[in-house]
């Protein structure tokens, strides 16, 4: 497994949390919300931050939300599509859509909590 640089591991933090930051502001009308309806997103909202992570694998970081694949960190200087840094969404559980990245970690980006 190779071994991530601390530049990289603080941008996947980042965003991981730019994806978190996505799902509790998504759909959210809280002065329309009862509060059971209330409790109820907190609960979601919980639950969506505890299962999202990230492994590292040769050439991707893959980022997983639950039981599905957000997407891909490329995880290579040497890959002759995409630069180190770029966000790819998933084709598959196991490998990346390798069409055009979606953002790169180190440059200015936005993301939305359904995936890359």
């Amino acid at each position: 497994m190779k071994q991530l640089s601390e530049k990289k591991i603080e941008a996947i933090k980042i965003l991981i949390e730019a994806i978190k930051e996505d799902y509790r502001t998504w759909g959210s009308n809280r002065a329309a919300m009862s509060d059971t309806q209330d409790m109820v997103r907190a609960k979601m909202i919980k639950e969506f931050n505890e299962q999202i992570s990230y492994t590292v694998g040769k050439k991707y970081i893959k980022i997983i939300q639950r039981n599905s694949v957000w997407g891909f960190v490329v995880n290579c200087e040497d890959d002759k599509l995409f630069q180190d840094g770029d966000v790819l969404m998933a084709s598959s559980w196991a490998a990346p859509a390798r069409n055009f990245p979606r953002a790169n970690i180190f440059k200015e980006y936005q993301v939305r909590w359904a995936g890359a």
